[in-house]
């Protein structure tokens, strides 16, 4: 195993600690890490509390490797798992596990598959066009560019990374096609730099950035898994649990946030004065919509510039079956009502 390049700095990793302490200080908690990556946050958790068992799932071979040497002094404390995050039911069943009481997602690339230039998730480094987070099975970047339909290119340009432009890049990735196989990173980056205007391309960073983000979510089936996994962790987490989810662009923030705050609504009738049983709210949403990092932590890691952290807490219900009643809109010193946790709001607040 090769010495990794560039200097891993795991993103919010204080804050993400201070929301999740309460749930790992639970009677034999079971702290789920599942985007494991390089181990970092999954470090300072086994660190911090020494009762805490770890699960930790990777679909990436390379970085479970990493972070097996890295956890190995933990011994029995540790399991890691070669898995996608919407696998969860299967790996607590190996396990022998009825759930967990702390969770963690920090989606998107890991620093491993960024650093790691032969990857090919870097726009700025030449290498073969792969982007698979996991090189053992699936398509690579490579199939698609240059056995998809013109129609679907748009299409995913387009859903994906919000390209305005993905007409004008897919005719020049098509163009380029036709004369031979387009086979890395750097070509692809230079075609996309190509059918840009140059007006647009003076603000945004590097132009490429939006095609890459699009054709790395369509190889890894990023959304689609986490739709399904989002649900899937709820379901598995325990009374006073806590999940922290970190997103770096919007569309997974959107679906994370409808997954949240779905569940942290009453469906009862409004108009009833208890709430009744079965229709309260299961989460308690300890974020005012999404977190921003701090500008000192953007300093001190670029990488968290874009990221935007959501955290709930499992309701604890009380008495199955017995009806309660529903909280009230209390006023902060300013008047404006301010709701208590779990009580439903209006509309879902900023994204």
């Amino acid at each position: 195993m090769g010495e990794l390049r560039g200097t891993h700095v795991p993103v919010l990793l204080e804050r993400c600690l201070e929301l999740l302490d309460p749930a790992l200080r639970l009677p034999g908690a079971v702290h789920v890490d599942f985007t494991l990556g390089l181990g970092g946050h999954a470090e300072a958790v086994l660190e911090r509390y020494p009762d805490v068992v770890l699960v930790g799932l990777d679909r990436d071979t390379e970085a479970l490797a990493h972070s097996r040497h890295r956890l190995a002094r933990f011994g029995e404390r540790v399991k890691l798992v070669h898995a996608v995050y919407d696998e969860l039911p299967r790996v607590l069943g190996e396990l022998d596990l009825a759930g967990f009481h702390s969770g963690l997602f920090d989606l998107g690339v890991s620093s491993l598959q960024l650093d790691e230039a032969d990857r090919g998730f870097a726009y700025a480094q030449d290498a073969p066009l792969d982007m698979r987070m996991d090189q053992t099975s699936g398509i690579t970047a490579e199939q698609v560019v240059n056995e998809y339909e013109p129609g679907e290119l748009v299409r995913i340009l387009r859903q994906y990374g919000e390209e305005k432009f993905a007409q004008r890049v897919v005719s020049s990735i098509v163009r380029e096609r036709q004369r031979g196989r387009i086979t890395s990173t750097a070509r692809l980056s230079e075609l996309v730099k190509e059918s840009i205007p140059a007006a647009a391309r003076r603000t945004g960073g590097n132009p490429a950035k939006r095609t890459f983000q699009a054709l790395r979510i369509e190889v890894n089936g990023e959304l689609a898994t986490l739709e399904a996994a989002v649900p899937e962790a709820l379901d598995a987490l325990a009374p006073k649990g806590r999940l922290v989810v970190m997103s770096y662009q919007s569309l997974e923030d959107r679906i994370v946030k409808r997954a949240l705050t779905a569940r942290s609504r009453s469906t009862g009738p409004v108009d009833l004065p208890v709430e009744l049983p079965g229709t309260g709210p299961t989460l308690r949403l300890l974020t005012r919509g999404s977190e921003p990092p701090s500008e000192q932590e953007v300093a001190a890691n670029p990488r968290a510039a874009s990221v935007k952290l959501r955290a709930v807490e499992r309701i604890d219900q009380a008495t199955p079956g017995a009806a309660r009643e529903r909280p009230r809109l209390t006023t902060t010193h300013g008047g404006q009502g301010r709701l208590r946790p779990g009580e439903r709001e209006e509309g879902e607040g900023k994204a």
